[in-house]
């Protein structure tokens, strides 16, 4: 497959956009895997095809002094989805362990249940209300 004739045109431009803050397609990384994401390149045109235009990036990048404040601000939102993510696996994982528990009570109380309906409908039987329970109105 032959690279594209633009595409060292669309590297730049890509190269410019990230480096200049305002990245249309990536994260804004200063990474060559947001930079190929950027110019819609696959990555091995920057690391085999393009190596020169690679090390331009990076050394662009290095003369701005690192990480952009936009990737700074993604790092840090990345950072609290991690978190994020990692208290909702928590929590999941005790509601998982607290099923099985809460099913067993289910049936336990439907058992129960069925055996006080039971109860009530037979006429000899004595049935002692609950405290502060009314038993359900009958017709009949």
């Amino acid at each position: 497959m032959s690279p594209a004739a633009d595409e060292r045109e669309r590297i730049r431009a890509a190269m410019n956009r990230i480096l200049d803050g305002m990245p249309n397609r990536s994260n804004g990384a200063l990474t060559i895997v947001a930079l190929a994401l950027e110019a819609e390149v696959p990555r091995n045109a920057l690391t085999q095809r393009h190596t020169d235009l690679k090390n331009e990036f990076y050394a662009r990048a290095a003369e701005r002094g690192g990480t952009s404040e936009l990737e700074t601000q993604l790092r840090a939102v990345i950072a609290k989805l991690k978190k994020t993510i990692e208290n909702k696996n928590t929590e999941l994982a005790q509601l998982r362990r607290d099923v099985p528990a809460l099913v067993r009570v289910v049936n336990q109380l439907t058992l129960e249940n069925q055996e006080l309906r039971e109860a009530l409908s037979n006429p000899h039987a004595v049935v002692v209300p609950f405290p502060g329970r009314h038993p359900p109105h009958r017709d009949g």
